[in-house]
């Protein structure tokens, strides 16, 4: 592309070759151009406008045409290398802008003036010396766009770029025609006076005390037309926190903007749900964030600013739509879970029963002639208690959190617990008590039925056990055996996540650790060695 200008306007002289080459070199900067993906398909009409401004510049062949082309591709150029990280594709930006400008302001500019020859030494290092940057060009590996990989252009640096060539240009050509002097002083003035203002200029955008800087002006313009944008950001939050359902948020949000002037619509569509509030127009724009699709309809076309300004607004309204979204979701899981926890408790409950009927049926079994006034007593002292613990975990279902548990004398229940499993091989140690202890019943039912059925099955998968529970003042309970000791890779979440289990769902111990936090007692594997495997229930202190 650079070596077809090159030809047209160092070699052409008017000749009729010069048009072809300025041809070909428009047609190669279609293929380069940055504007544009090669997978867009472009609308006939610019199409046309296109190819008209080609021909024209092809035809036209005039001086000042050639030298505002030349700084419109230094400006597309020189605008690509802060968006390049390759370091040998910004060496090729940087050569062809250094290419441009010299033929500007070597060949281009010295063309204008109608009293001014450029000298055969200029001449040979134009026509035969730059040249030489663009087959350097050439020669850099990998020098050479790949195919879909889009050039990004600096908008902001591309036409700063260009007002500064053009300044240059302009401010030597002035100065020569005004002082009748010297193209090259002049040129050395231009420079100089545009190099004052660069760094006047960029002391202003950001100066070291005092005055906030130009820079700080301009982000204020940006974010705040027409309402400062840190009150938009607080009616935002303010709704996030009203609304409770994203959906409605997300309404409400967009109707608050509709007050924004150049705004008459606004349309949304997600996962979830769509819509739109305000009324559809002319002009379109679509931005997604947060896994939405907003589109903004406007009456006039939106400028870069207000664009800006609305795509920052978008943004902060999917993040506040998705926090939203995301609390939602946690809400349904702690309900999720409730009723989960809620029953696997009942279920524990009602498992328990089940092993004190179990226990009474067994008893029934095991009875001989002379028993039978044993038996009545065994069941008319159990059966009260079952229809007790079946009452209250009816009550848990119908209110769960809400049921009290009652506080009992703890020898009257040690005797009923001894009673529960007589003839079940299982030793009750005599108990430690001060006189008129008392204890939960609910929880230490629940937590010795667990226990003492968790080492009866344990028992039944193996050798015979030596089942032994204690009580002693606290009131502490203890339920031990002499098998085998849990795994230490199941030891390390049985009584604080569900676990692997033969025999159930693996809540068991996990249900009853729960249950014991929520009393004020705490579950503990406090022993956990070959021929010692020992749980104990204790107040926390």
């Amino acid at each position: 592309m650079l070596l077809t200008l090159h030809g047209a306007i160092a070699w052409g002289g008017g000749e009729w070759w010069q048009r072809g080459l300025l041809l070909a070199h428009f047609g190669l900067f279609l293929i380069w151009q940055p504007v544009w993906r090669g997978e867009r398909q472009i609308p006939m009409p610019l199409a046309l406008l296109v190819l008209c401004i080609g021909a024209f510049f092809a035809v036209a062949g005039n001086w000042w045409l050639v030298g505002t082309w030349i700084a419109v591709l230094f400006g597309l150029i020189g605008g690509g290398v802060p968006g390049t990280v390759g370091r040998r594709e910004r060496l090729v930006a940087i050569l062809g802008a250094v290419y441009l400008v010299a033929m500007l302001l070597m060949w281009v500019v010295p063309q204008l003036f109608t009293r001014y020859a450029v000298s055969q030494e200029v001449a040979g290092v134009v026509r035969y010396g730059l040249p030489l940057l663009p087959l350097i060009i050439l020669a850099i590996p990998g020098g050479e766009r790949r195919r879909g990989d889009p050039v990004i252009v600096d908008l902001f640096y591309s036409l700063m770029l260009f007002l500064l060539v053009v300044a240059l240009a302009l401010g030597s050509f002035v100065i020569q025609e005004v002082t009748q002097g010297q193209y090259l002083l002049g040129l050395m003035q231009s420079l100089m006076v545009i190099a004052v203002l660069l760094a006047g200029l960029s002391w202003l955008w950001n100066p070291r005390a005092g005055f906030g800087g130009i820079g700080t002006l301009l982000s204020r313009y940006l974010l705040g037309l027409g309402l400062p944008f840190e009150l938009r950001m607080r009616r935002l939050a303010e709704l996030s926190q009203t609304e409770t359902r994203p959906e409605q948020f997300l309404r409400s949000a967009l109707t608050y903007m509709l007050e924004l002037p150049w705004i008459s619509g606004y349309g949304w569509r997600s996962a979830q749900s769509e819509g739109m509030v305000g009324q559809p127009a002319d002009h379109v724009e679509q931005y997604e964030t947060g896994g939405i699709l907003f589109t903004l309809h406007a009456p006039r076309p939106f400028s870069p600013a207000v664009l800006l300004h609305l795509k920052l607004l978008m943004q902060m309204t999917g993040h506040f739509h998705e926090a939203l979204r995301r609390e939602q979701l946690r809400q349904q899981s702690a309900y999720t879970q409730a009723i989960y926890e809620t029953g696997a408790r009942l279920t524990h409950d009602v498992k328990n029963l089940l092993q004190s009927l179990r226990s009474i049926c067994a008893a029934a079994e095991m009875r001989g002639a002379d028993d039978s006034a044993a038996f009545r007593a065994l069941v008319q002292r159990q059966l009260p208690q079952i229809t007790q613990r079946l009452g209250a975990t009816l009550e848990k279902l119908k209110s769960p959190g809400l049921v009290e548990m009652r506080d009992v004398d703890a020898a009257i229940w040690w005797q009923g617990l001894q009673a529960r499993y007589a003839g079940r091989n299982i030793v009750f140690l005599k108990p430690e008590l001060r006189e008129g202890e008392r204890l939960p019943a609910e929880l230490f039912d629940s937590i010795a039925d667990t226990l003492i059925d968790n080492a009866l099955y344990k028992a039944s998968q193996g050798r015979p056990l030596r089942i032994s529970a204690g009580l002693s003042s606290g009131p502490c309970l203890s339920i031990c055996d002499d098998g085998e000791p849990v795994p230490p890779e199941i030891a390390a979440d049985l009584l604080a996540a569900p676990v692997p289990s033969d025999n159930g769902l693996g809540v068991g111990l996990f249900q009853a650790a729960k249950f014991a936090e929520q009393s004020g007692y705490a579950l503990l594997l406090a022993d956990n060695r070959r021929g010692r495997v020992c749980f104990e229930l204790k107040p926390v202190r």
